[in-house]
Formats: structure tokens, sequence, C-alpha cells
């Protein structure tokens, strides 16, 4: 029972890696940003922070994860400053930018009014895929301008999120064409004049459900 029990605990730990931290509060290595959109990025008080206050922020733009992931625990916080219009932000996972364009393929955590918690498949289906779990408990734990930490989980194709806490999404992907493997991105919604701040940002790689 004893072997049993240390093969268990091996197997765990060799599923679950270390939490990997994505952010060091510093600088913006191991991201990236499109050529023409850095004046949109900058690291502010310890936050990877995009938008302006200032200036209207013209498209979507978005600050991308050098490496990749397919099974994983992302865990962040990020908080919306608005001043007129345009208030939307989002966490892209398991997506791709498009060649030779501003925008992103792939899921989005999104983070705005009347879309919280929800999932968005950005530049594919351009449509929310996920239904919220309890609507109630999320109205109450959201905080529109003050920080909030989103958890998602990713393991083959199943996406699981909570915001600040509450189950929010339980996702399963049907379309075996569409990847379980992407990038992280970080992003800021074209159309107003907005902030939003990133930080303790960090990733932990699962092992895939059909290698275990």
């Amino acid at each position: 029972m004893i072997l049993l029990a240390l093969l268990s605990a091996s197997a765990d730990q060799h599923e679950a890696a270390a939490p990997e931290v994505l952010f060091d509060g510093k600088t913006l290595e191991g991201w990236n940003v499109n050529e023409g959109e850095a004046k949109w990025w900058k690291v502010s008080g310890g936050a990877i922070e995009g938008g302006s206050l200032t200036e209207h922020v013209p498209h979507n733009t978005f600050c991308v994860s050098n490496k990749s992931y397919g099974d994983f625990e992302l865990n962040l916080n990020f908080r919306i400053t608005p001043v007129k219009g345009g208030i939307n932000s989002g966490i892209q996972i398991r997506s791709q930018r498009i060649a030779n364009h501003h925008e992103m393929i792939g899921y989005q955590a999104d983070a705005a009014k009347n879309y919280w918690g929800k999932i968005y498949d950005e530049s594919r289906r351009r449509k929310v895929i996920s239904e919220l779990l309890n609507p109630e408990a999320l109205a109450k734990a959201v905080k529109p301008d003050g920080w909030n930490h989103y958890r998602i989980i990713c393991e083959g194709p199943r996406i699981r999120m909570w915001l600040n806490d509450v189950s929010c999404a339980d996702y399963i992907e049907k379309n075996p064409k569409i990847p379980l493997e992407g990038y992280i991105g970080l992003q800021v919604h074209g159309g107003g004049t907005l902030t939003v701040r990133f930080k303790d940002i960090t990733v932990r790689e699962l092992s895939s459900p059909e290698k275990r």
C-alpha cells in the first residue's frame, strides 16, 4: 500500500509541473507586441499595462507570450480602468496571431460588462461559446472598477474558468479541427479610451488527459 501511494504521488508530480512566472513585474521579457503597437504596452507599477487614458485605442491590440501552451492552469489578476467607451478586455488562450494583422484567433476569457466569465471565440466563430454556471454569484463577485482574478484550466478539449473564485465556465470543444494548443494573449479592445493592467501571471503546465 505504501509503495502504491508513493507511485501515485510520483505520478501526480510528473503530471503537473511547478508554476511558471510569466511576468517578472519589471519587463516585458517573454512577451511580444506587434510592430507599431509598442506605444500601447508598457510596464507600470509592477503590472503589464495596455491602452491609454488620454488617447483613443484604434483597434484590438495584444501582448502575447513567446511560448505556446497546450494543457495548463493559468492564474492572473487584472484591472480595467475605463474613461469613456470601449470598456473591454480579455485573455486569449490556445490562440494564434493572424499573419499580417493586429488580431488573434482563438478562445478568449472575456472581461467586460455582460461578458464577465464567458468564453468568446475571437476571430473564429466570433461569438460567446460558453454558458455562465452561476450568474447571480458571479455578478456579486465581479469588481468592475477593481482588481479581478481569473483562474483558467485547459485539459484536452475541456476549458474551465473561475472569476474571483466563482466557477463561471465549463466548456468542451466538440470540433476536432480546432487546435488544443496556442499562445496566451493579453487584450486591450479597440474603440475606446481605457487601460488594462495585468499582474501575478503564472502558468502551470499539465499533462494531457489522454496520456494519464
